[in-house]
């Protein structure tokens, strides 16, 4: 990519699409879905993090971030959700990362305070593990995508790589818990923890 003829949203994009694949992982290792011995500890942006080891997980989560790079560039997508589950499928916990790119902003993106900004999140990831829940046996998880809108181009390649998603949702408002925010121009993240209201009922319907 020639970044000198990258446009500000552009230049952005990248770097977001980047960082949420470390800050994916980094849920997946704070969860301990998997023994530690199947990440190994890099540093990125100066923090320490986990790498996934097994290339079917690495893999994953490069495919599903890198996927998002377009309509992130476009202002399109609106949440990214990483979420867990128990043996039956209902949501027990989600990482909801909001995010919000300006597309009428024009001027230089300094990189610099751009992953300055998201240092901070990986940094609040490292210890965020006492505002989560335990996960039930039997449990799984997913990244999903929620967009403001998907390509009129029914033959795009990159839109169809995404399909509906059959989650289950909660009946009632979940309980949120801010993990960090950031505002850094152009862009906007929200980082916050969802989880099931105690209203909740126990069997959801599909």
């Amino acid at each position: 990519m020639d970044r000198k003829n990258t446009s500000p949203q552009g230049e952005t994009a990248r770097v977001l699409v980047e960082f949420l694949e470390v800050a994916i992982t980094s849920i997946v290792f704070l969860k301990g879905f998997y023994p530690s011995e199947a990440f190994e500890r890099r540093r990125y942006m100066n923090v320490v993090v986990h790498r996934a080891r097994h290339p079917q997980l690495s893999g994953y989560i490069h495919s599903v971030t890198a996927g998002l790079l377009p309509f992130v560039q476009k202002g399109l997508v609106e949440r990214v959700n990483v979420i867990f589950y128990d043996n039956e499928h209902v949501p027990v916990e989600k990482f909801v990362f909001k995010i919000i790119v300006n597309q009428s902003y024009n001027s230089k993106v300094e990189e610099n305070d751009l992953e300055f900004a998201l240092r901070a999140f990986l940094i609040k990831l490292t210890v965020a593990k006492p505002l989560t829940k335990p996960l039930p046996s039997g449990s799984s998880w997913e990244v999903t995508a929620y967009f403001r809108a998907l390509p009129q181009d029914s033959s795009n390649k990159e839109a169809q790589m995404w399909v509906p998603t059959d989650t289950k949702q909660w009946l009632q408002p979940p309980d949120i818990t801010p993990i960090k925010s950031m505002s850094s121009e152009p862009l906007k993240v929200q980082l916050y923890l969802e989880h099931p209201n105690p209203s909740e009922p126990k069997n959801l319907g599909v």
